[in-house]
This record gives C-alpha cells, structure tokens and sequence, in this order.
C-alpha cells in the first residue's frame, strides 16, 4: 500500500480509535535548556524518554498531562497502537487491563480540552494529543511522532517534544503487532513529571 495512503488512514485511524469506533531537539528544546518549561519522563522496559513541555502553545494541554501524570493516571498504561515509520499512541487508561484489548483507545477522562492547535510542526520526536472527529475532545491519549509527519499539523495538538530518548520509541514502534496495530507485547508506562 502506498506509504500517502498509509498515513492517511492513519490520521483516520486516530479519530476513529478514539472516538471508541475502532533523540531529536528542535525547535523548544532551548526552553527546555533554560529550565522554563516542565519536563517528564516515560519510563518504559526498554528504557526512559524525557519530554520537554510547550506551556507557551497548548498551556491547557500541558496542564493536563501533567496533572493526569502526578496523580499516577498514566502508570501502568501500554503504548496500544504503533505505526512503523510514523509513531506511537499510549495513554489510554483502559490499556491497564490486559483482558479487553477490544477497549483500548476508547478511555479517557470525562473532561474534554479544547483544540489548541499551534504552528510546531509534527516532526520526529514531538508530543500530541489524539483525539475524536471533534477538534475540542483531547482527553488523556497521546501519540509520540518517529517520523516527519507534517499532514498531521494544525489538526492534533502539539504539546511536548522528546529530547531524550527517541531509540526507545524506535524500539516501542518496531514491535511486532496485530491488524489494529496493537503490539503483541505489552510495553507498560510510568511517567514522573519534574
């Protein structure tokens, strides 16, 4: 199947599963550096991924991740969907019971975020919100970008970037998977938030 095709379903793929139907530094790493933005780590079996925050283009959004994040929300979570050549999705709180993989990229918090759309682009290591057809229905899914994806820009929020890490996630997204694209290995997330 054409790669085009591939990515197009993907973006497709991240509203529908949502909706329950279904080492790169760049351009805010110098906030980062100057110790402005928050940060936290994903731990994971294959080691740990440190994300800087961008309070200054999706303040609500960073807001919630970390709120999600101290109070435990995303530990114990799995990375659910993973696209060779594109990126991984996690965050989903129902993935914490290894029983009913058919419910996963279903969950979230009953509290929705409005879109916060920005001009940072869905380059190799940054941080996204999924979410359903409605633009404003962000809740606690995120996806991690392992390859340029500039067709997802000014629809998905982009809230964090990867500043440490990024061979973890190559890792997480070569795993082998099923047709839904959940990997037939449970890779288990805690996160901390410094």
């Amino acid at each position: 199947m054409p790669r085009q095709k591939l990515r197009f379903l993907f973006a497709l793929g991240l509203l529908v599963s949502t909706a329950g139907l279904l080492g790169s530094t760049g351009l805010h790493a110098a906030e980062g550096a100057a110790g402005q933005a928050p940060k936290a780590v994903i731990k994971t079996k294959f080691g740990d991924m440190e994300i800087i925050f961008f309070p200054d283009k999706a303040p609500n959004h960073v807001q919630n991740f970390i709120k999600l994040a101290k109070s435990g929300y995303y530990n114990g979570t799995i990375f659910h969907r993973v696209i060779p050549g594109f990126m991984i999705q996690g965050g989903d709180p129902n993935t914490k019971d290894p029983k009913k993989p058919e419910t996963y990229g279903m969950g979230g918090p009953s509290e929705k975020l409005k879109a916060e759309f920005n001009d940072t682009p869905h380059r190799r290591g940054i941080v996204s919100m999924a979410r359903t057809q409605d633009p404003n229905s962000a809740g606690s899914q995120f996806f991690i970008v392992v390859k340029d994806s500039n067709f997802l820009d000014g629809q998905y929020t982009a809230f964090g970037e990867v500043v440490k890490g990024m061979e973890v996630a190559d890792k997480i997204v070569n795993l082998p998977r099923n047709a839904r694209d959940l990997p037939s290995e449970r890779v288990e997330i805690t996160v901390s938030v410094e």
